[in-house]
């Protein structure tokens, strides 16, 4: 083994000897406490994952999609093809892509990152992100979350946007260039109108943050009218960013659900 170590560069005799550490702690740790499904607890091979009975029961969005809303179509209608609801009610953003669509089995998921500190469940999510993501996270010059206001961050703890954008693996990740300036209202049962008024001047670029002709790539966890992410887009637009894609986990597709707060 010394042999064998010797003939390789220090910084990689070390990278083996934790690495071979490593998979000797997750043996021991899933030999005392073996990973679960993170929908019905089920044991299962692999950590931060679900099995495939759960699997299943989730709604999981791929082409085709619109090229804007990145809503499901019931038929592949060629690429770049726009929904109706695109083409009469164009969105700021440019284009848009989530993992699931939001429904009882995915919201066990966003409800266990955002209130129950899960954060198992979000690396799922990150990983389903990433995929939806694919064609977008390229194309990214900066990968920024939806923030949270200061006082909603200290109560909450953490901002499960924020944990979702830092593991899409994206270099360009930044969580500085947007702040949210004005706490509002939790969004729980207000009506699309009312979610939008909720939102005006609720964001505004951080100081000294350079994003002119940027492409952003904007993350949050749950898309339903658009509201608090239309809101961010106006503000990195307004700033000069050349091209703002939006990437959720779920999506709020129809009918319109007022009980989640996104």
């Amino acid at each position: 083994m010394e042999q064998e170590l010797a003939e390789f560069p220090p910084k990689f005799q070390l990278q083996s000897v934790a690495g071979w550490a490593k998979n000797l702690w997750h043996g021991f740790k899933d030999a005392l406490t073996p990973p679960r499904c993170l929908g019905c607890q089920t044991p299962i091979e692999a950590e931060a994952s679900i099995c495939i009975t759960c699997w299943q029961k989730l709604t999981v969005l791929d082409d085709p999609v619109c090229e804007v809303l990145g809503t499901p179509f019931a038929y592949d209608q060629g690429k770049g093809m726009l929904s109706a609801e695109a083409l009469t009610q164009p969105p700021p953003w440019d284009k848009a892509r989530a993992a699931v669509i939001f429904d009882e089995a995915s919201k066990n998921y966003v409800h266990q990152l955002k209130y129950g500190d899960r954060m198992e469940a979000g690396l799922f999510m990150a990983r389903l992100m990433a995929r939806a993501g694919r064609d977008l996270l390229p194309e990214a010059d900066v990968v920024i979350p939806v923030p949270l206001h200061r006082f909603r961050l200290w109560k909450r703890r953490f901002n499960q946007a924020a944990f979702l954008a830092q593991n899409l693996n994206a270099k360009t990740y930044n969580p500085h260039i947007l702040k949210r300036v004005r706490s509002t209202p939790q969004q729980v049962g207000l009506d699309a109108a009312a979610r939008h008024k909720n939102m005006r001047n609720a964001f505004a670029l951080a100081h000294g943050a350079n994003i002119k002709e940027k492409s952003i790539l904007l993350v949050d966890d749950v898309r339903t009218t658009g509201s608090t992410i239309s809101a961010c887009v106006d503000v990195l637009k307004k700033a000069g960013a050349a091209q703002v894609n939006v990437l959720t986990f779920a999506l709020v597709n129809a009918p319109f659900k007022p009980h989640i707060d996104r």
